[in-house]
C-alpha cells in the first residue's frame, strides 16, 4: 500500500536506498565477522581491538584511512578508462541486488526471467578487472586482467550448468517463482521442510558454490590476485579511494552472490509454507516482509562463513590446475546432474 500511495520519484529513491544497504551491509558485515574476526581466531590471535568496543569501528577507521590517501594514477595509463574500471566492478554490484527478493511483497524487480538476468550481470564485473588490468599499464594488472578473464571463461559454464538443475525442478526462472515452490513443496509427500533443493540438488549446489569461489576470484581461485606473483594483479596501481572501491565491491560480491544461492538452493526468505496453512504466493502473510529479510541475512552469512573458511583454509591454485579442474571435472559432473534432473522430472 505504501508503494501505490508514493508518487514515482519516491519510490525510485526508495528503491536507490534499499539497494545501498542491501550491497554495503552485507559489505561491512562480512568484512567485520570473517576478514578481521574469523580469520584471526583462526590463527590464534584477537584481530582489530582498538577501533571501538571489541575492534567494531575499524571497519570505519579502515574506509577513513583509505579516503585520506592520494590518488594515484600511472604516467602512461589510459587515465580516463583507468578511473572508471572501479566504477563499473560496484555499479555490476548494485544492479545484481537488484533480482534477489527479500520477502513476498520486498523486492526491487520481479523479472520472469530473473535467473537469466543474474547470470548475465554477474559477468559485468569481469569486464571492470579487465578494463583496470589494460589500463593500468603494468604489466602485472595486465597478466592479473586476463587470468580473470581466462577465469570467467572457464567458471561461468559450470555455474549456468548447476542452476539449470534448478530451474528444470522449479519449473521456472522467476525468482520469487523457485522461492514458492521450495517452500511449498514435499520431500515423498512429506512438507514439513517443503523441498529446499539443497537437498536433491545437492550436486548443483556443490558446484555452484564452487564456481561462486571462483568468479568471486577467492583463494584457492585468487589467481587474478596472486600477491607472491603479481604483487597484487589488476589492482597494483590503485590506491586511495578507488582501491577502496575494488575492495567494497569484493567483499559486497561475497554477500550478493550467498543470497543469490540462498534463493536458489535453501529456500530464499521463505519458511515452509504447510507450517503456516499457506497454499499459494498471495496467502503468505503480511509479516513475512519484515520476517523475510532476516531469514536471508542468516541464510547469506551462513554461506558467506563457507567462502570465507575455503578462503582462509586452502592454498592457491596453478593456473593450470584452476582450468582443467573448471573443464574436466566440473562441468562434465554439471551436464550428468542435469541429465539426471531431467529424467527424475519426467519420471516422477
Amino acid at each position: 500500500m505504501i508503494a501505490v500511495d508514493l508518487p514515482y520519484w519516491a519510490q525510485s529513491l526508495l528503491r536507490v536506498l534499499g539497494g545501498t544497504v542491501a550491497v554495503l551491509l552485507p559489505a561491512g558485515t562480512i568484512v567485520y565477522l570473517f576478514l578481521f574476526k574469523m580469520m584471526s581466531f583462526m590463527q590464534s590471535r584477537l584481530g582489530p581491538m582498538e577501533a571501538g568496543p571489541y575492534g567494531s569501528m575499524q571497519l570505519f577507521a579502515e574506509v577513513g584511512k583509505w579516503l585520506q590517501k592520494e590518488d594515484i594514477q600511472p604516467e602512461r595509463a589510459d587515465k580516463k578508462i583507468f578511473k572508471i574500471a572501479p566504477l563499473i566492478v560496484l555499479v555490476s554490484t548494485f544492479i545484481l541486488v537488484a533480482v534477489v527478493p527479500f520477502g513476498p511483497d520486498a523486492f526491487f524487480t520481479d523479472f520472469e526471467a530473473g535467473v537469466f538476468y543474474f547470470l548475465a550481470v554477474s559477468s559485468v564485473s569481469v569486464l571492470g578487472i579487465l578494463i583496470a588490468g589494460w589500463s593500468s599499464a603494468n604489466k602485472y594488472s595486465l597478466l592479473g586482467g586476463l587470468r580473470a578473464a581466462g577465469q570467467l571463461i572457464a567458471y561461468e559454464l559450470p555455474m549456468v550448468l548447476a542452476v539449470v538443475g534448478v530451474v528444470i525442478q522449479a519449473g521456472s526462472m522467476n525468482m520469487q517463482q523457485i522461492v514458492f515452490a521450495q517452500n511449498h513443496g514435499s520431500i515423498f509427500g512429506w512438507d514439513g521442510l517443503g523441498n529446499p533443493y539443497v537437498l536433491t540438488q545437492f550436486v548443483g549446489f556443490g558446484v555452484f558454490m564452487i564456481a561462486v569461489q571462483a568468479e568471486l576470484t577467492q583463494t584457492p581461485f585468487d589467481m587474478p590476485i596472486a600477491e607472491s606473483e603479481l604483487v597484487s594483479g589488476y589492482m597494483t596501481e590503485y590506491s586511495g579511494f578507488r582501491f577502496l572501491i575494488f575492495f567494497i565491491a569484493e567483499f559486497a560480491n561475497v554477500g550478493i552472490f550467498a543470497l543469490i544461492a540462498s534463493v536458489l538452493f535453501l529456500g530464499g526468505w521463505g519458511v515452509p509454507f504447510s507450517w503456516f496453512g499457506w497454499d499459494s504466493m498471495d496467502a503468505v502473510d503480511d509479516w513475512m516482509n519484515i520476517v523475510g529479510p532476516l531469514i536471508m541475512i542468516g541464510k547469506m552469512l551462513a554461506l558467506s562463513f563457507l567462502i570465507m573458511w575455503v578462503r582462509f583454509s586452502y592454498p592457491r591454485l596453478r593456473e593450470d590446475q584452476l582450468q582443467r579442474f573448471a573443464w574436466k571435472v566440473l562441468i562434465p559432473v554439471s551436464l550428468v546432474n542435469i541429465m539426471l534432473t531431467a529424467i527424475l522430472k519426467v519420471a516422477f
